[in-house]
């Protein structure tokens, strides 16, 4: 066995250790104080200034044998708004919050990397930078990055790692180019003449121009984007109305689009602006659009993804190494964006384990045993990595 995947196996009760107490006491989006507090002292013991960045983000640094290249390592610590179904010894002490997606094991995975990184200092041809990210459930790396986390020293590179429950355990996805969504957030309001239903021709309908928006939306993902360019668009709600004899004023309708490669030329939302506003100007209406980009598409560099998917094999195997992409958002992809990057995929996935649970599930969990896969993927990766 190499002296890396044997200190990554020396290191699993910790890990397992760390991830429980995480998991124990969830804190929300730029509310993870005692979540920060918890990380600064562990990497202070190991020797390591810290800083933090966004409020509650922490950042610190291994320096090498030389100063560069730098390559950024980075682990989200926010929980969701979620009432944790688990019996487990280490569920949730906070109610209505919990670890449904995974971060607690980044977490614990980007600490013990830490901990093998920094006591193989003369290994490490660059520096390492460490970023401990808050409130990605929402936005937080663009806060991070206003607040300068990918400069003083200018990172090179960035490689992050997500637990995933839908791939079985010890089994690592990884793709290059687009590897999840980007999403946005729309509302649209229709707005039509109120009347009474007995004399429906006194009034304009902004039912039935909703209605049309709904159906006619549809052309834009089946007609007018290609089948190469994954995409979704969903209406996740439609109010409207008060009673069943009256004929609204308005009605307004929500929904989501999600697209997994570049849409920045042309967004996919532009387009349904337009045919809404035209839609309902067909029935008499008036229509106003407005929408919230809440995460880019996350884009894996082409290099970037060779290079972690050759680490992958040495780690776990060939054979459980396989291309994956997801539908889901992330907001690494503002990482991505600025510096050439890679985000793969550790599967988690057991039934028998009971860890096959949908990420946000509030019986959501992890096979714990893929931790020490984590922290390989990581350092291997690293190290790998400053040395071409």
């Amino acid at each position: 066995m190499d002296w890396i995947k044997e200190q990554c196996k020396d290191l699993q009760e910790e890990l397992i250790k760390l991830r429980r107490e995480f998991h124990a006491y969830p804190e929300l989006g730029f509310d993870e104080h005692r979540t920060s507090g918890k990380i600064e002292k562990y990497l202070q013991n190991l020797g390591l200034e810290t800083k933090r960045v966004a409020e509650t983000g922490v950042v610190s640094k291994i320096h090498g044998k030389k100063d560069s290249p730098v390559l950024m390592l980075r682990a989200d610590i926010d929980a969701l708004p979620i009432q944790e179904e688990n019996t487990v010894s280490y569920a949730s002490k906070n109610p209505g919050v919990m670890h449904a997606c995974g971060h607690d094991a980044h977490m614990a995975m980007l600490l013990g990397t830490a901990k093998i990184l920094a006591r193989n200092k003369e290994r490490i041809n660059g520096t390492i930078k460490l970023v401990f990210q808050p409130d990605e459930e929402n936005a937080g790396a663009l806060p991070m990055i206003k607040e300068g986390v990918l400069e003083n020293p200018k990172v090179d590179a960035a490689v992050g790692v997500h637990i995933w429950t839908p791939l079985s355990s010890g089994v690592v996805g990884i793709s290059a180019g687009g590897v999840m969504s980007g999403l946005d957030i729309f509302k649209i309001r229709v707005k039509g003449y109120g009347g009474h239903s007995g004399y429906p021709e006194t009034a304009v309908d902004p039912v039935i121009a909703a209605s049309d928006i709904v159906v006619t939306s549809q052309r834009i993902q089946t007609r007018e984007i290609s089948t190469m360019k994954p995409m979704t668009m969903v209406f996740g709600q439609i109010h409207g109305g008060t009673k069943a004899n009256i004929i609204p004023d308005e009605v307004v309708l929500e929904g989501s689009i999600r697209t997994l490669y570049d849409d920045s030329d042309d967004p996919p939302i532009k387009r349904l602006e337009s045919l809404a506003k035209n839609v309902a100007k067909t029935h008499g209406c008036q229509c106003e659009v407005s929408w919230v980009r809440e995460n880019i598409p996350l884009i894996n560099d082409e290099q970037m993804a060779e290079h972690m998917k050759s680490v992958a094999m040495e780690v776990v195997g060939v054979s459980n190494v396989i291309p994956y992409s997801s539908m889901a958002s992330e907001d690494f992809s503002e990482f991505t964006a600025r510096v050439p990057g890679v985000f793969l995929f550790l599967g988690t996935g057991n039934e028998e384990k009971e860890t096959h649970y949908p990420h946000h599930n509030p019986r959501f969990n992890i096979d714990e045993s893929v931790l020490p896969l984590g922290v390989e993927l990581f350092v291997r990766g690293s190290l790998k990595y400053l040395d071409s």
